[in-house]
């Protein structure tokens, strides 16, 4: 079985429905299977895997909060026992010792088992910069993977692992999530150690991380963040919480562009998300994102792509013909700026960054599309350069602000395609995207109206089994005038709802909306005779409710004269 969380399969630990060994089993036999993908540059492998395996046995799974979690790592951040190739043959090394994030997720007792594919070096967006071959994508591979991070989405998305880790310097953390529906959590520059990570743009670097749900990331963010002594770029930063925007931001319509074949798709996706947004958040204001756009063609298109020369450039002249030839194109031009050049550009930046943070404030989230369209990889192919630029336009500025970032799942595809949208913050603001991004899931998963009419009522014992389940109270309502309730014997009292197929009365129950993820976890909890099944409402509604199978009313005390559990309950404490 493929799990999607943390705590799906930390419960299958403790009820020994499955072990980590049996999990990095499944993970070597689906990378098998997946092997067109191109997802790994170090495949799972057993051997390299039974150290950290074999760690487990020094941890007690309860203490321990990711014990037994298989995670994949991106092949530009060292994990001991493993060569780092940068997606670069020539330029791999084997490194003494792990990454200070790898260290903190395997004490806390996650299990790395694999390298994954990158765009060369880190320095593009579409997963096809490799020579170990493009990345395809996991939903539909003809089209592009999304980079630089490419493998490491695809191994979430194909579900052989929970999450993996990531970089991000211009997006490469967000524009693969947003391509296969994940989460792409870009905490603030610093917040998360850089030290073991080979850098693109050492002073903007940030580790990442790909999940298929917020509290997931949420999970990684607690083992992950903290100061290094180790890494010069490292920041103190406090612990992440969830926080609610006053306000939020969106771009003006116009100062926003859509490309590629999907574009119109793509545009009506941000429609349907700006109408969701409009319809849930009291305070929804517009500006033109005119500045952001000119701070983020910095990154390229001016002395700001220094940094990379800088970084590999030594590498790059000393190993002609090494570097894939679109990557070394776009480094070498770091070559043609000089000093004066990059201090004006500085100085540009601060000036752009001082005006974004003034406009966002400190209770806002800004809210763009994470890409305004995807491309083939044929096309990619054809246009490498304009293809990987259009997939940057909403998230090149990101890292140069010193903004915080999540992308999360759009309200709707993009025809058939996954759409995403981020949230933005300044440096200072995480609590905010991500509790922007907590509501803003919540309010476009599917969901279902769920009829209680006992003990998961408000006010009874398991109200909490209903928050548990992320349920909420919308309204009280009665059944149509065809139904029997009975108080079930035992040593707890509760109701059974029964269909009459002749008489019956109208009954009083909650009407609780639950998401559909849920309901399945939901219905083991409840035991026999009880089940779920259609209630029709007096309002000639049908819904999803408690019923109670006919057989149990045999041996049950009928309180159908109350009206409801809750008056008869009142009227049982009276009597007493």
């Amino acid at each position: 079985m493929a799990w999607e969380t943390i705590t799906q399969l930390r419960t299958a630990y403790l009820a020994k429905q499955t072990t980590p060994e049996a999990e990095v089993n499944r993970i070597i036999e689906q990378a098998q299977v997946d092997r067109e993908y191109n997802i790994w540059i170090s495949a799972p492998d057993k051997g390299q895997i039974e150290p950290y395996l074999a760690r487990l046995a020094e941890l007690d799974p309860k203490d321990a909060p990711l014990w037994g979690i298989p995670f994949a790592v991106k092949d530009n951040i060292d994990v001991q026992g493993y060569e780092t190739t940068v997606g670069c043959p020539e330029y791999a090394y084997m490194p003494e010792k792990s990454a200070t994030v790898v260290d903190r997720l395997v004490a806390a007792g996650a299990i790395p088992i694999g390298k994954t594919n990158l765009d060369q070096f880190a320095t593009g967006l579409v997963g096809t910069r490799s020579p170990y071959g493009e990345t395809k994508n996991g939903c539909n591979p003809s089209y592009i993977s999304g980079g630089s991070s490419s493998g490491s989405a695809v191994a979430v998305a194909r579900k052989q692992v929970l999450f993996a880790l990531g970089t991000d310097t211009a997006g490469s953390g967000r524009v693969p999530a947003s391509v296969h529906g994940l989460i792409g959590w870009k905490p603030s520059i610093g917040a998360w150690p850089t030290t073991g990570v080979v850098p693109a743009c050492a002073s903007i670097d940030c580790v990442t991380v790909f999940t298929h749900t917020i509290e997931d990331a949420y999970q990684i963010d607690k083992v992950v963040r903290g100061f290094d002594k180790d890494d010069p770029f490292s920041k103190t930063s406090m612990p992440l919480t969830v926080g609610e925007p006053a306000r939020y931001i969106l771009p003006k319509k116009e100062s926003l562009r859509f490309y590629g074949p999907h574009a119109t798709a793509f545009e009506a996706a941000w429609d349907a998300a700006v109408s969701l947004l409009e319809e849930h958040q009291a305070q929804v204001d517009y500006i033109d994102t005119a500045l952001l756009a000119e701070a983020g063609s910095l990154l390229y298109d001016g002395p700001l792509v220094a940094e990379r020369w800088a970084a590999v450039g030594a590498f790059i002249d000393s190993h002609p013909q090494a570097a894939f030839p679109v990557t070394e194109k776009v480094i070498r031009t770091g070559q043609t700026y000089d000093a004066a050049a990059l201090f004006s550009a500085q100085h540009k930046l601060k000036a752009i960054k001082r005006d974004v943070w003034n406009c966002l404030g400190e209770d806002s989230v800004l809210m763009m599309p994470t890409n305004g369209g995807t491309y083939t990889r044929e096309e990619v192919r054809k246009n490498p350069l304009s293809t990987n630029n259009e997939m940057g336009l909403y998230t090149n500025h990101c890292n140069l602000l010193d903004l915080c970032a999540i992308a999360v799942p759009g309200a709707k595809q993009a025809g058939g395609l996954p759409f995403g949208v981020t949230f933005f913050a300044p440096r200072d603001g995480e609590h905010l995207v991500v509790g922007a991004a907590t509501a803003w899931s919540n309010a476009c998963e599917p969901k279902m109206i769920i009829a209680v009419c006992g003990l998961h009522m408000r006010g009874f014992p398991l109200e909490t089994e209903m928050r548990k389940h992320r349920a909420v109270f919308t309204e009280e309502a009665k059944t149509a005038p065809a139904y029997k309730l009975v108080r079930l014997p035992g040593e707890v009292a509760k109701p059974g709802l029964i269909k009459q197929s002749s008489g019956g009365s109208a009954i009083e129950l909650e009407l609780w909306e639950m998401p559909q993820s849920e309901l399945g976890r939901f219905l083991e909890t409840i035991p026999a005779p009880l089940g779920l099944g259609k209630l029709r409402l007096l309002d000639g509604r049908e819904v999803v409710g408690f019923i109670c199978e006919g057989a149990a009313a045999d041996e049950a005390e009928e309180i159908t004269a109350f009206g409801g559990w809750r008056k008869a309950m009142a009227a049982s404490r009276i009597k007493s």
